[in-house]
């Protein structure tokens, strides 16, 4: 092994100063970066340990695939890259799981002292067009060559999932409980006591989807306005004096009111989040981060379903029912939640102060988490973190015609999950269960879920597809409908908890599919409106499966599950493999294009082209 000092002089190479004078136009972000004010260590690029065959393969000018299909004509000279590419994305317990059944077994390329800096256009003739400019609130930690090791990557990435994550994912909880409560409180006679039909619970829940439909795009535009680490916590602070206010209902109007005010200042929480995330994670890792993200919406289920079994017993206790008891103290601890995250969401990660002695990240580490995300997606530097959004620019990212497939696959792929889940805890009681059992009887397939939704997610990222991995769940359904339409009169108790346990346990793709979303966007600004776009054909989703079933088609709802099968065959036939075949398409137009281009057309292409985002040559969609 060699050690090699990127600024240094190896075989066919100048010096990175030489390199950077010479291909940088704006080099002062470099000595920006250098005399940056407040550091508590000074920025190095530490030296790097690479092979000699490292050393050969990364100082050649022969052309590169990058990781999303692109090909990269790497500059002779530049300082040495990782070899191997990146390892199998993930958490330490997601990658450990993975090579229990051998998939993604350590490579001696990635050991704690080799360069984990993954080639990328910063490594091209062309990067000069995909330099950030200064007023992205990373530029002064923006830096091409520098390089570090996958032990530092390692432990920046952990700092992420523990300081960062792990909070977002706690807030995401307490929002789950305040929205999934209602389920475990319609056990406890919510209806009779409060005088309301079926009808009436099923426009609640309407207007409930309804409050997330007005919302998601004017709270996205807020949060890029403030900033998710201000947006987000007022948000939660809002809906959940109104979920604590639950405590005092007396009737359909209250009922309705509520349902819709908790929604409307939800909306936009997700799509927010996810944009927030995107600035610390690259791609593949934030696909599996989502999974993890979601399974916090399935164990919110689980735990109101435990804290229902005692709260609920509280009916009587200062003359109020027990869902009245679970609504207030469900809100109040969301209360808390919200207040602490104004002292623990950081800005962003040059900005990681919080009310602890020391900063989230060093210098050099927030040099690293710049330039990984950059690598990894350039585009993520085309809007400062607190920039609005002009009204042309939203209605541009509104007509962009290349994300309405995963738009209408956000519309139908999830509509059969929603009628059995809605009425399980009323379809347990009135099958005999006691309230109780009804809410116990949930447990299994939540359980369930939790392991095939990271199982799936991860399973996307192994084989790297979406649209075939995302069609697992809609199969998984199929014969379950089918069941419930072919088994004879009457279907008994346990049959049924049989089969309704085996549908909701579904490998819920919907992690897949918003990140796959965000791959697509191409540019911030884009991202910003998609990600809201996508959760509104979601949440349009619900509506539709909230009101499937009807009092006239009791007690078999045949005529809902027929037309839930027909969405189902529609979706595997046509929808994915279509989405799949267009984007596919594309990407082989794009590449026949681009690869014939020589590295001066490339570079003119670059800094005469009115395409944007998506729309680019060197842009290439995820299936």
């Amino acid at each position: 092994m060699s050690t090699l000092q990127p600024g240094g002089v190896s075989p066919s190479s100048t010096s990175s100063e030489d390199l950077s004078t010479s291909s940088y136009s704006d080099n002062e972000k470099i000595q920006l970066a250098q005399d940056r004010k407040g550091s508590e260590e000074p920025l190095r690029t530490p030296p790097l340990e690479t092979s000699e065959k490292g050393v050969a393969a990364h100082y050649t000018s022969q052309p590169l695939k990058g990781a999303d299909g692109n090909t990269l004509d790497i500059l002779d000279g530049i300082p040495p890259l990782a070899e191997g590419g990146a390892p199998v994305s993930g958490s330490a317990f997601g990658k450990a799981c993975l090579r229990i059944v051998g998939i993604g077994k350590k490579n001696a390329a990635h050991h704690g002292t080799a360069i984990a800096t993954q080639p990328s256009v910063f490594d091209t003739p062309q990067r000069e067009q995909y330099a950030p400019k200064q007023w992205y609130e990373g530029y002064v930690a923006f830096d091409p060559l520098f390089r570090w090791t996958w032990s530092e990557e390692t432990k920046v990435v952990r700092i992420i999932d523990f300081k960062i994550f792990l909070w977002v994912t706690i807030m995401f909880l307490a929002l789950d409980i305040d929205r999934y409560n209602i389920t475990a409180a319609s056990a406890d006679n919510l209806l009779k006591d409060l005088k309301m039909t079926q009808a009436d619970y099923n426009l609640g829940n309407t207007l409930f989807r309804v409050g997330f439909l007005v919302a998601e795009l004017p709270s996205q535009l807020v949060s890029k306005r403030l900033g998710p680490d201000v947006w987000l916590p007022i948000q939660m602070i809002i809906f959940s004096i109104i979920a604590c206010s639950q405590f005092w209902l007396n009737g359909r109007t209250s009922f309705l009111v509520t349902r819709f005010l908790i929604s409307f200042f939800q909306g936009g929480f997700i799509p927010d989040v996810i944009l927030y995330l995107s600035y610390y994670y690259t791609k593949s890792e934030l696909a599996i981060r989502l999974s993890f993200f979601w399974v916090s919406n399935y164990l919110a289920n689980l735990i109101t379903a435990f804290l229902a079994v005692g709260i609920l017993e509280m009916r009587g206790v200062a003359g109020k029912s027990g869902w009245a008891w679970l609504f207030l103290i469900n809100g109040l601890i969301t209360l808390v939640v919200g207040i602490l995250s104004f002292f623990l969401l950081p800005p962003s990660v040059s900005q990681s102060k919080s009310w602890q002695p020391k900063r989230y990240f060093t210098d050099d580490q927030v040099k690293i988490v710049v330039n990984r995300a950059l690598r990894d997606d350039p585009t993520k530097s085309s809007m400062h973190n607190r920039q609005a959004l002009p009204i042309k620019t939203i209605f541009r990212c509104m007509g962009d015609y290349q994300m309405y497939p995963l738009y209408l696959i956000g519309l139908l792929f999830g509509v059969g999950s929603y009628p059995v889940s809605q009425y399980f805890q009323i379809s347990m009681k009135g099958l005999g269960f006691t309230t109780l059992q009804s809410n116990l009887l949930s447990i299994p397939n939540i359980i369930w879920s939790i392991i095939n939704i990271i199982g799936i997610t991860i399973l996307s990222e192994v084989v790297n597809s979406r649209a075939w991995v995302c069609m697992a769940e809609d199969i998984w359904m199929l014969p379950n409908y089918i069941a419930l339409l072919a088994l004879p009169d009457p279907i008994g108790s346990w049959t049924y908890f049989a089969i309704s346990t085996v549908l909701l346990s579904f490998p819920y793709v919907h992690a897949i599919q918003v990140s796959w979303t965000s791959r697509n966007s191409g540019s911030v600004e884009n991202r910003t409106v998609s990600a809201s776009l996508y959760n509104i054909s979601v949440q349009l989703s619900a509506i539709i499966g909230a009101n499937l079933y009807q009092a006239s088609d009791k007690p078999r709802y045949k005529h809902a599950n027929s037309a839930i099968v027909g969405i189902i065959l529609f979706n595997l036939v046509i929808l994915y493999p279509g989405t799949r075949w267009y984007y596919k398409s594309i990407n082989k137009k794009r590449e026949l294009t681009w690869d014939n281009m020589t590295s001066e057309q490339k570079t003119e292409y670059l800094e005469t082209t009115t395409d944007k985002g998506n729309k680019r040559l060197d842009f290439r969609f995820s299936y």
